[in-house]
Parts: C-alpha cells; structure tokens; sequence
C-alpha cells in the first residue's frame, strides 16, 4: 500500500510540472487581448475629476432642469454646458449627433430626451454592450397638437391669408380690401371628413381619438398595433390591411411611424404608389420624419391636384410650394414635453445605472432585477 501510495504522488507531481509547462506554452504562444471592443487597453476616466460614490452623467443640448432635478445631488455629478466628463456612466442628449468618439469608456447607459435615436450609433453601442434608451409617448401630446393644427392649416389657406393681409396692411388697403379678398382663402371643415392615421402608436392613437371627437372618420393601419395603443383607439375607428387602402378615400392623412434605414425600411415610404392613390384634395401631414416621404411624387401630386402638405421637417424641393407649409420642426417644442421627456429619461438611467432595469432600450431587452 505504501508502495502504491509513494507512485502515486510522484505520478502526480510529474503530471502538475508537465500541467504547469504546458500552461505556460500555451500562454507565451496565445494573444491575449484585454479591451473593451475599441482597441488596446486605455487609463478609463480622468482621477482628478473622479467623485467618489456619485456617478456622473455628460449631457449634450440644453436638457430640462425638471428633468436633470430628477438626479440627487448626493448621488449624482451632472456635467452640463460642454464641461468636462471624462468619468461619465451616462450620457443625456436630445438631437445632438452622437459620435463614438465623443462616447467615454466609462459609459453604461445612453438616453435620448425624445423617441427617435437616429443621432446616435446604436448599431456600435450594441457592440460596445451599452444600452440605448428613448422616451417614448412623453412628447406624445405636444406632436398630437401639432398634427391637429396642421389639419386646420391644410383645410384653410390661414397662412396666405395672414400674409396677404400684412401686405395689404403695408399699403394701407386692410378695412377697403378685406371683405373683397376674404374669398381668395375659401376652404373646408374637419367634421364629417375622413382622416387614415398610419402608425397607431402614441401619437398616432392620440391623434385618432381626438380627430373622432371633432366628428371625423377615422381609417387606420398599423401591422403592430399593441395591446395598449388598440385601448386607446376610438370605437369607430376602422382598421384597414395596407397603407393603400387606409389613404384611398380619406380627405386627411397623417403619417406616425418611425424613419429606418436600409432594405425593408421606411425610407420613401410614401411614394409613388401610395400617393397616386391619394384623392385630389388630399391633405398629407407629415410630423413624423421628412425621409419617409418621396418629395418628387408628392410634387408631381401637388403640381396636378389641389391637395396640400403639411410637414415638420426641411424640404429642399417642396419648401416654397404654394400647396405646401413647412414647419421648423416644432413638433416636441413645448416645455411640458421637453420636461416629460428629460424627466422619462433621467428616471430611466437611474434605474440601469442603480437597479440594472432596463426599459425603454432600442437594442436591448426589457429586464427587471431583483432589489440587491
């Protein structure tokens, strides 16, 4: 037994040399690279501006006080103004172009005050393991407005009359003319027409129930109507199964759907042949994203018919038509959306940063920690 128990250890002792050589072999003949998906290994952070047990968020943009109070100062160094941070966890933005560049290694979490996150590289940030978030539905009241003032503009020619009238009060001629002109901005009523809302998403589902209690007809499509958004439909509302059969018979027609890139996306999306399915004094509102609409179909639409658009965003060929209204993006220009959406987003990097939730992430799953 004893001789049996002297091989065995010696047995052992050569078989960890020969591990141990082994080991080291395969070390010495094996590139090992510690990074962080971006290159070689970098110094994270800068010490002299580290603040122990608070994290540190990097805003770009003017984001809204009531949303960066949502941050305690005990907890949390906010950076804002362009000031240094190079030992941020988040970063706070609304429609500054994110580079990745600009995007510390210490970063966790990135939250942009709106719905779009077009401004930032959420493919590489995927990559990088950060989360990106939005603030979806906190802008929701202020864009529905907006549409709804955009049927009223489209329906009546308000602004050329309002011009008209400036001019007409430069020479004098305003109380001599205007019972003469008034016929000139002759128009429409929103009650008893039909409006197809594509995309019943927050906005979209806001803009049917409303557009249904001014006496409107509503038509809508949208091939991923949640659960949530199908509650807060109208009851009369009829859901049509195309984009091409939502726009056929409506006077209105309202665009709420998000702007994606590449094949199979929404670029253009509105074109050809949606709008030659358009009725002649058919109006387009487009508060959505000025790319989803084809600009050379709906000119040659404009030139032909009567209809109108209404859109949000810059148009370099249609910007100075006489059936169309260009707005300076103002869809989610009021403060009780700019307020709703930092606070939506500050709460929600809180949440990563501390508890590890992640809701709202355009590229990562909704996940719900247990408290630790």
């Amino acid at each position: 037994m004893l001789a049996t128990r002297q091989s065995l250890t010696a047995f052992l002792q050569r078989s960890t040399r020969a591990n141990a050589s082994l080991s080291q072999n395969l070390f010495l003949s094996t590139k090992v690279q510690v990074e962080h998906g971006r290159g070689q290994w970098k110094t994270y952070g800068d010490i002299q501006n580290f603040q122990e047990n608070k994290f540190q968020v990097q805003t770009f943009n003017k984001i809204s006080p009531v949303g960066l109070g949502k941050f305690p100062a005990d907890k949390y160094d906010v950076r804002t103004g362009g000031s240094e941070a190079a030992n941020a966890h988040a970063i706070l933005l609304r429609s500054h172009k994110l580079k990745e560049e600009e995007v510390p290694h210490t970063v966790r979490a990135i939250a942009r005050c709106g719905a779009g996150t077009n401004n930032v590289p959420v493919a590489r940030m995927t990559e990088l393991g950060i989360p990106v978030f939005n603030t979806p539905g906190a802008n929701a009241n202020a864009v529905k407005e907006l549409v709804l003032c955009g049927m009223f503009l489209g329906s009546r020619r308000i602004v050329d009359g309002i011009n008209h009238m400036k001019d007409l009060g430069s020479q004098g001629l305003a109380r001599e003319r205007v019972e003469k002109d008034k016929a000139m901005f002759g128009g429409r009523e929103l009650s008893g027409k039909t409006l197809a809302v594509i995309g019943l998403g927050h906005i979209g589902a806001s803009t049917a129930k409303d557009a249904a209690a001014l006496g409107m007809d509503v038509v809508g499509y949208d091939p991923g109507l949640s659960v949530t958004s199908a509650l807060k439909l109208p009851r009369s509302i009829q859901l049509a199964d195309s984009i091409v059969s939502a726009v056929k018979q409506a006077d209105y027609i309202s665009i709420n759907i998000p702007y994606i890139k590449g094949e199979g996306g929404t670029h253009g999306i509105i074109g050809k042949d949606v709008i030659s399915n358009f009725k002649a004094d058919a109006v387009l509102l487009n508060f959505a994203r000025g790319e989803l609409v084809d600009s050379e179909a709906m000119k040659v639409h404009l030139d032909e018919c009567n209809g109108r658009y209404v859109s949000d965003f810059p148009d370099d060929l249609l910007w100075d038509h006489k059936n169309s209204l260009i707005l300076p993006h103002l869809g989610a220009s009021t403060e009780e959306a700019e307020d709703a959406a930092a606070s939506m987003a500050a709460e929600t990097i809180k949440n990563f940063l501390e508890k590890g939730t992640i809701v709202n992430s355009v590229n990562f799953p909704e996940t719900s920690l247990p408290d630790r």
